[in-house]
């Protein structure tokens, strides 16, 4: 006969069946969320992968097109660099092949006149003009002077053309000598040319001012000393220009030793070299008054250049 169980044992029974029950839906429903919950972390872990993957191999992209691209423009620059090298490698060679034929040119024409190959007919030998420096201009070239510079040279000094002085001279003298010692007035205010001026007068007779030229003496018929002349000859524009200024009132023809640095407006005749230096200005009158006399037939014993130039026989050519 079964043993009647009572009413708790029953209720404990019951309990604990439908704990089991509960427990083995739990446990199912864990395993069955476990599986989807793996899937979806599977799928979230793949998604963010091939995400970052994109992101990675994009950047890599990215980082590979701007280095490509740098990596372009340094080879272009690189190559623009080398051709403008090459372009200036080129250009040096022909600038040192001219130079090198200039040399050789000069050094021929050189050994030429030492030679006697090669003679340049000149008043005086091309040395003696070296010498007093005629040649030698300022640093300052005006458009007026350009015509007669030659070049210039390292220490900034001008240089005149010695043969177109040579003829510039003898074309001045032609000029002077058209007109008679009367009609004609020398002004030189620049003391470096006081000793050849007055010996070009003494020679030549030709009227001249040194020192100071008289104001008016051309332009004022009331002053006791006014006189007329039909040519004026000046050894500086600038400052022999009041009596430049004069010639200019009474239309008469103006003769002027300009220098690189001169302005020419007024001046007739154009005589182009160094009105700085007394040894130049002294060979400039020693020539016009040795084509003076000659071509005026005035006789009369021309001293040597060293009256016109102190220490003339120790001069040297300057470098």
């Amino acid at each position: 006969m079964p043993i009647k169980k009572s009413k708790e044992e029953s209720v404990l029974e019951s309990a604990e069946k439908v704990l089991k029950k509960t427990a083995k839906k739990i446990a199912e429903n864990i395993e069955e969320n476990a599986e989807r919950i793996k899937e979806e972390v599977i799928d979230v872990i793949k998604d963010d992968i091939e995400e970052t993957s994109e992101k990675i191999f994009g950047e890599e992209k990215e980082t590979k097109k701007r280095t490509s691209k740098k990596s372009s423009e340094k080879k272009e620059n690189s190559e623009d660099k080398k051709a403008k090298i090459a372009a200036l490698k080129e250009k040096a060679k022909e600038l040192e092949k001219t130079f090198t034929e200039t040399k050789l040119e000069s050094i021929d024409l050189k050994q030429k006149i030492q030679a006697g190959e090669e003679k340049v007919d000149t008043l005086v030998p091309i040395e003696d003009y070296l010498k007093s420096s005629i040649h030698l201009g300022t640093r300052v070239i005006t458009p007026d002077m350009r015509p007669y510079v030659y070049k210039r040279r390292a220490d900034g000094l001008a240089v005149f053309n010695t043969t177109l002085l040579d003829k510039k001279i003898r074309e001045a003298a032609d000029f002077l000598c058209r007109y008679a010692p009367e009609d004609i007035i020398l002004v030189c205010k620049r003391e470096a040319g006081w000793k050849a001026a007055e010996l070009f007068s003494a020679i030549t007779g030709i009227r001249s001012f040194t020192k100071k030229y008289p104001a008016g003496i051309l332009t004022n018929p009331i002053l006791e000393d006014f006189m007329e002349t039909d040519l004026v000859v000046i050894c500086d524009p600038w400052l022999d220009k009041n009596a430049l200024n004069d010639a200019k009132r009474i239309k008469v023809p103006v003769l002027a030793m300009c220098d690189t640095n001169n302005y020419t407006p007024g001046v007739t005749q154009i005589l182009p070299g160094n009105n700085k230096s007394a040894k130049s200005l002294g060979m400039i009158f020693y020539l016009l008054t040795k084509i003076y006399t000659e071509k005026r037939k005035i006789k009369i014993q021309l001293p040597p250049i060293s009256e016109f130039i102190e220490n003339w026989e120790n001069l040297q050519p300057p470098k």
